[in-house]
């Protein structure tokens, strides 16, 4: 079982760096407590088993934007094995999977926080799907990336011929790979 708290406290110190960052480069707060000028920001993450979603929520409260998870139209399979030889073949493939739903005002924001996991060197195929349904051109782009100890991968040159037009930052990345650890203790553990 994740010790959630512990998890989120851990992810909240290391994005520390990232807030204030952000904070110092908001404005003032006006009269009715809400911050002056800020440019309208949206938080959209893929997450599978939770870690990009705690980083996001994080991000989404720090910064008080909106915040929409990317979901394919078919789930994924609960199988880690599985999903990982999908999104194999969907990468190798080029394949971009359905989305359950796109983000219709995504002209209205002008930031958008784009957080997911690495999935075989490179960002997953429902992120392709993402950019290719919504247009980020003229749009600054943060990337929060979580991976399971190998780095980012081929996912920065995805984003940037995905997203043309999009100023990419450079954001936040941290190694979370619970799950492929936790599979190949269990499975060491079974086997002895």
């Amino acid at each position: 079982m994740v010790d959630h708290d512990r998890r989120n406290a851990l992810v909240g110190m290391t994005l520390l760096p990232l807030i204030a960052g952000a904070a110092a480069t908001t404005p003032a707060f006006s009269q009715d407590g809400q911050p002056a000028n800020r440019p309208k920001s949206l938080v959209a993450f893929f997450t599978r088993t939770g870690n990009t979603r705690v980083v996001a929520n994080q991000i989404r409260h720090a910064i008080s934007s909106d915040i929409v998870e990317i979901v394919p139209a078919r789930p994924y399979p609960e199988d880690y094995q599985q999903t990982v030889d999908q999104a194999r073949r969907e990468t190798e493939e080029g394949f971009e999977p359905a989305l359950r739903d796109t983000v219709g005002a995504i002209g209205s924001y002008e930031v958008v926080y784009l957080g997911f996991p690495i999935w075989g060197m490179t960002a997953p195929p429902i992120i392709r799907s993402f950019l290719s349904t919504h247009s980020l051109a003229g749009k600054t782009v943060v990337l929060f990336i979580t991976h399971g100890g190998y780095g980012v991968g081929s996912s920065l040159s995805v984003l940037a011929d995905r997203a043309p037009g999009a100023r990419l930052v450079d954001g936040f990345v941290i190694e979370a790979d619970q799950e492929r650890r936790t599979l190949e203790r269990v499975t060491g553990w079974l086997g002895g």
